[in-house]
């Protein structure tokens, strides 16, 4: 405590920069962490793409004889979607 600046009345009426700001706060991830951290993101993509589509497959009889409003098409493409976002989320974890 003794070795800490004090700051000036000036620095303190001018706000921080939001990008030094979070600069600051990131902490570096040692390549393991994001080999691990994106391989979990596609892991969870891929097992919720096949098992997804699956289930699905597995009731549409059921689906078919509901005359539901979300068809097939519609499911599918929910599945899809969930399965595609984990990737991207994989992806944005293994670049950043």
């Amino acid at each position: 405590m003794a070795g800490d600046k004090i700051p000036t009345l000036h620095s303190l009426e001018k706000p921080e920069r939001l990008q030094d700001v979070l600069r600051q706060d990131r902490g570096d991830d040692c390549l393991p962490c994001k080999v691990i951290g994106s391989g979990a993101f596609f892991g969870l993509a891929a097992y919720s793409y096949f098992s997804g589509m699956s289930q699905l497959e597995k009731q549409r009889a059921v689906i078919m004889q509901s005359k539901s409003i979300f068809g097939m098409r519609s499911r599918k493409f929910g599945i899809v979607t969930i399965s595609a976002s984990l990737a991207w989320m994989g992806l944005w974890r293994a670049f950043k």
